[in-house]
Parts: structure tokens; C-alpha cells; sequence
């Protein structure tokens, strides 16, 4: 008989694109397997599961709000009413396995799992466990992680190096570059910056963009340039009129943009390393410093001590960013060791590694 499993978590891409991968891993494992994923009412992951095909069912949490305190006064009734609302989808579903992939909902399903005595799976994206992880992953059957030295956080004898999903349509991309050029409107000749933050954009990278752009026609090169939904507008009528300027909120289709990108701005979260590293992209990271336990500085930190990539302070992007690229984009020497280094570090079936193991234990 098929089994059944739950995927918990959300929050941003680089939780909710590694769980899909997952789900879709083991769903080409075993065609009969029931999967249901909870996650967080109005996060990202109520409207991105269902689009790839998935049940979700949310639930009433937020996580701790660290600018603005006043707002943290209804947490304690949100994750008593999540609790009650984990057991009553856990009781009902009777799931075999749950796999935790980090977010809000990760910790009251898991943690019920865990009483319950049904098995329970973390996958751990970040070089930095945050604290909820570490908690579940005392009595996890096994977390699986995406760089060494995880055993500072985890039980040595639970941990399973597997790398990070990425999602099929970067990892089995054939889209070559002149295609990519053209798609985005621009100039084959030229090279090309590629500069995301985040779903959500990334300020200080924009600022620095936006204060500097003349600077890349004066290099001769071009940019492709996802600000991110918050303050798209602003940037978009900054790069109006700019030929060598390809502007907008949000990029749907990142293979494309990996594919024309020849230098690559970007935020470290876990996904973004992992998809520059199957791209082989040289990449200036700037790390955002407010992520939980500033984890995504020990990401790209971990990529610079390789010789993997470039990395610039959040605090001094406007200064620095900029001449960086430009700098980088002269260097082809450079370019090249950095693409080398970078992708001696990809792992490109994450996804069914983690699948086969979890099919395999709750066999």
C-alpha cells in the first residue's frame, strides 16, 4: 500500500522550491504516494504548492517579529491555535512520514509528529541550523544538510550530506545564451550582470544599482535587474529608457536568466547558492544581515573560503557593489576560477537522494 506523507514549511522560494522538488521526487519514486503539504496562512506557499500541483492546508502562525515587538503580542494564542489545528490535520491524515523543510509551520507539525512516534525528516538548507531545526532534530530520524561541519548543530549519527533540491527546470536547462540575450531583449555582444534579491528584493543591492547605473554603459555592459515586488516601481522608472537595462519586480523564468548571465549580484540564501552553483556562475554575494543567526553570511562565507565566490557587506554595497562588477567583469582570469571553484560544489539530484533515503526508512 502507497504511503502517506506531510511536507511542512514555507515562507520564502528557498524553502518552498526545495519542497516541491521533494514531493515531486517522490511522487516519480513511487506514482501512488499521497502527499499534503502545511504551511503558513498567507505566505508565499498557499499560492506556489497548489500551482505545482498540491494539496496545502494552512495554519494560523507567524514567526517572532524582531523590528516591531507590540507585534509579537498575539504569538502565544497563534501557536497554541496552530497546535491544536496540527493535531487535528495529523489525526486525520495519519500520515507515515513528515518532512520538515524549514518556515513557521515546520515546528508544531513536526513537534507533534515526534510525540506521536511518527517519523520525522529535516532537510537543513543553510550552513547555519536556526534554532527550531535543532530543536526537532534531537528526535529526527534523520536530517539531511547541504555542507559539512553540520554536527555542530545535529546529531552526528542522524545527518545525511545530500546538498539542496533545485528545482528541474535550472538543472536540466538547455537554454543557451544567445537564446537568453534575446529573450530579455538585450545585446549579445555585451556581458551581462545578472542582479536578484530575493522574491522580496534586497535594498542595499538595489541602491547601490540605482545610484550607479550609468556605470555599466560606461563599462559596456548590460544588466538584468529583479528589484524584487517592494519597491519596483521606483527602480523600474530609474532604468526606463536604458537599452542596455532589463528591469521588472520579478523574473518567472530563472533559467533564462542564468543562462545570459555572465556575472551574477545576489543575496546567499540557501537556494541561491545552491542554483549558482549548478549554473557555475562567478557571484558577488552580498549577504542579507538580518537573516536569522546570519545565516546567509556563513553561506557565502563558506563559498569564499573555497575560492567560490566574491563577497561584499551589506553596509558597504552602495559604496563598493558597483566598481566590484565592474572590476570583475575585466578580470576573465578571475571569472574563470571563480566558475570552476563554484562548481565543484553542485549537487544535481538532491532531491532524489533525499526521496530514495526517505522511501527506504519508512519502507
Amino acid at each position: 500500500m502507497s504511503k502517506k506523507i506531510i511536507i511542512a514549511g514555507g515562507g520564502t522560494g528557498g524553502h518552498i522550491f526545495p519542497a516541491i522538488a521533494i514531493a515531486n521526487a517522490l511522487k516519480s519514486l513511487d506514482n501512488g504516494i499521497e502527499i499534503l503539504f502545511i504551511g503558513a496562512k498567507g505566505k508565499m506557499e498557499m499560492e506556489k504548492v497548489p500551482q505545482a500541483g498540491y494539496e496545502i492546508k494552512g495554519l494560523d502562525i507567524a514567526g517572532f517579529n524582531r523590528s516591531s515587538l507590540i507585534k509579537n503580542i498575539g504569538l502565544p494564542f497563534k501557536l497554541i491555535k496552530s497546535f491544536f489545528q496540527v493535531r487535528n490535520i495529523i489525526n486525520a491524515y495519519k500520515p507515515d512520514a513528515v518532512i520538515g523543510v524549514g518556515g513557521y509551520s515546520t515546528f508544531p507539525v513536526l513537534k507533534y509528529a515526534q510525540s506521536k512516534s511518527i517519523p520525522t525528516f529535516i532537510h537543513e538548507s543553510n550552513s547555519f541550523a536556526g534554532k527550531a531545526n535543532m530543536m526537532l532534530g534531537k528526535n529526527a530520524t534523520k536530517i539531511f544538510v547541504a555542507s559539512d561541519a553540520m554536527d555542530n548543530f545535529f546529531p552526528k549519527e542522524k545527518i545525511m550530506l545530500t546538498g539542496n533540491p533545485v528545482r528541474k527546470a535550472i538543472v536540466d536547462s538547455k537554454v543557451t545564451r544567445s537564446e537568453a540575450i534575446k529573450f530579455f531583449g538585450l545585446d549579445e555582444t555585451k556581458q551581462t550582470v545578472l542582479a536578484v534579491g530575493g522574491s522580496l528584493g534586497a535594498r542595499s543591492i538595489n541602491e547601490a544599482l540605482a545610484t550607479n547605473l550609468d556605470e555599466f554603459a560606461d563599462n559596456n555592459l548590460q544588466l538584468i535587474w529583479q528589484t524584487g515586488k517592494t519597491t519596483a516601481t521606483e527602480y523600474k522608472a530609474k532604468a526606463a529608457g536604458k537599452q542596455n537595462i532589463w528591469c521588472n519586480d520579478f523574473i518567472t523564468q530563472m533559467e533564462m536568466a542564468y543562462a545570459a548571465a555572465d556575472v551574477v549580484i545576489s543575496r546567499a540564501g540557501a537556494m541561491a547558492v545552491t542554483e549558482l552553483c549548478v549554473t557555475a556562475k562567478p557571484t558577488i554575494f552580498v549577504p542579507f544581515p538580518l537573516a536569522a543567526e546570519d545565516h546567509q553570511t556563513v553561506n557565502a562565507k563558506y563559498l569564499v573560503d573555497k575560492q567560490a565566490a566574491i563577497m561584499i557587506k551589506d553596509s558597504e554595497a552602495k559604496e563598493k557593489l558597483v566598481a566590484t562588477v565592474v572590476e570583475l567583469s575585466k578580470n576573465g582570469n578571475l571569472q574563470n576560477w571563480l566558475k570552476l571553484n563554484i562548481a565543484s560544489l553542485a549537487i544535481t539530484n538532491a532531491d532524489e537522494i533525499i526521496a530514495k533515503e526517505i522511501l527506504k526508512t519508512i519502507a
